[in-house]
């Protein structure tokens, strides 16, 4: 096995770094957006409202799935989110035996406003990036998004892909 670096691994590690660099910057711009206006809930909670918000009620096993965690934590979680009044638990209308959780209005408000307070962070940066950059910076993060396999956004304003959060 030789230490030679492959053909363009120095333009692999530049982007790599790069790219390392700015979701330092967007976690944190997630991280203040939900201090900001959630108050008190963690990401982990808020994640599981997102998840609601984009796909709308959901299985408990399906939502455990979805998120990538257990079945056991994403009761937990759901508890304290119909505790604190953001997510509702309701008998499934096509099997009754079935309990799927969605969000409430509180819920889907809360959503929508740390979602509007991340997107103006964002804007504020994206606003001063010289014009001519932007148009190379849109083509290189649907790259990146296509090549890491996250779905494109779908009808719903809120994140389109949750697999991949951990």
């Amino acid at each position: 096995m030789s230490d030679e670096k492959p053909p363009h691994g120095d333009e692999v590690d530049a982007i790599t770094e790069a790219v390392l660099t700015a979701s330092r910057l967007l976690v944190g711009i997630s991280a203040k957006s939900v201090a900001a206006v959630a108050g008190p809930i963690t990401l982990p909670q808020f994640r599981l409202l997102v998840a609601l918000g984009s796909r709308g009620p959901l299985k408990l096993v399906s939502l455990a799935e979805m998120l990538g965690v257990n079945p056991s934590t994403a009761t937990r979680t759901v508890d304290r989110l119909v505790t604190a009044g953001w997510a509702e638990r309701n008998s499934n209308p096509d099997s009754r035996r079935e309990i799927t959780v969605g969000l409430t209005t509180a819920g889907r408000d809360l959503v929508d406003r740390v979602t509007e307070y991340r997107r103006g962070e964002i804007a504020a940066i994206v606003e001063r990036i010289p014009h001519e950059q932007r148009a190379g910076l849109v083509q290189a993060l649907q790259a990146f998004t296509e090549a890491g396999e996250e779905p494109p956004p779908r009808a719903s304003p809120y994140d389109a892909g949750l697999t991949h959060w951990t």
